[in-house]
């Protein structure tokens, strides 16, 4: 009767055991399920190489995209380029070596920047450009305001407080950029034939060299009436040139920066023209996401652009 107790006993215990290991087995598998649903949204890596990060813009810019990031749960790396070609394609090779899903450049020179995003379409990384074009390589998309349009605002502003037959110079931005082609051609379609542009020169998209230029430009033509300059930072730096000299001349910038905006209001610049750019690095990342979850998205977005002025 003992040995019958023992081995019903023994009978109950391996019963017992294999369902032990059964049951953790089969929990082990529901949590793997679990855990693969958790990680079946990818979280995309992306990289965004940005012109420079001396530039108040662009430093709206790139914060723009890092909060839709963390929104939508996107690893975001930013690279600074330093307004240099040669570093943004380098820059542009170590994030395509590390992987990333996607990149989103916002070109130093338009034209320089064409063998980095044909090495990104080479490893079969879709790439979308932000504020400045591409000149050839494929992109997915281009987000930016209408910079000719922007250009025109600015120069119908211009006539609007000096009138026809002005003498103006017009500061310009990076040669090769297409946010300076573009703001150039349409300050010009708007004021040709109704103004005398005696100056045109270059001052890199810098305060410090808008500053610089603007002494020299002065200094050829001391009864010069107004100033156009392609972005905040050389009208800024155009401004405290004109001030230095004891001058009180129409300035008007682009970009809408904090600084611009605030010159505006104390009645310095005359204005500036907002394009929005934390609205721009937001619309990148979310393009970006449609992009990778396979959607498909317009070849340019546009974003709105607004006369900021007294």
């Amino acid at each position: 009767m003992k040995k019958m107790k023992w081995a019903l006993l023994m009978v109950v215990v391996l019963v017992l055991a294999a369902c032990s290991t059964e049951q953790p087995g089969s929990g082990s598998s529901s949590d793997d399920k679990g855990d693969a649903g958790k990680d079946g949204d990818k979280q995309f890596k992306i990289g965004l190489s940005v012109s420079t990060l001396n530039n108040p813009f662009f430093v709206t810019l790139s914060e723009g995209a890092k909060e839709q990031a963390k929104e939508t749960g996107a690893d975001l790396i930013v690279v600074d380029a330093q307004d240099d070609a040669s570093k943004q394609a380098s820059d542009v090779e170590d994030l395509i070596q590390q992987g990333v899903d996607l990149l989103i450049i916002n070109p130093t020179d338009s034209e320089a920047v064409v063998s980095a995003v044909e090495s990104a379409n080479n490893a079969n990384i879709p790439v979308i450009t932000v504020d400045r074009s591409a000149e050839g390589g494929e992109v997915v998309s281009h987000i930016a305001s209408d910079n000719k349009a922007g250009g025109v605002l600015a120069g119908e502003y211009l006539l609007e407080l000096l009138g026809d037959n002005a003498k103006v110079a017009e500061l310009e931005g990076i040669a090769g950029s297409s946010a300076a082609r573009d703001r150039g051609q349409g300050f010009n379609d708007a004021v040709d034939g109704k103004v005398d542009v005696v100056a045109k020169q270059t001052a890199n998209f810098n305060r410090a060299e808008g500053l610089t230029v603007m002494e020299n430009i002065l200094q050829a033509n001391p009864d010069i009436q107004g100033v156009f300059a392609h972005n905040d930072e050389m009208a800024l730096g155009a401004l405290e040139a004109i001030q230095s000299a004891g001058k009180d001349l129409v300035v008007i910038g682009f970009d809408a920066t904090d600084d611009a905006v605030k010159s505006v209001k104390d009645g310095k610049l005359a204005a500036t023209i907002a394009q929005k750019p934390e609205e721009i690095g937001k619309k990148a990342m979310e393009a970006a996401i449609a992009t990778l979850n396979g959607e498909d998205i317009e070849a340019n977005i546009p974003v709105d652009l607004e006369l900021i002025k007294e």
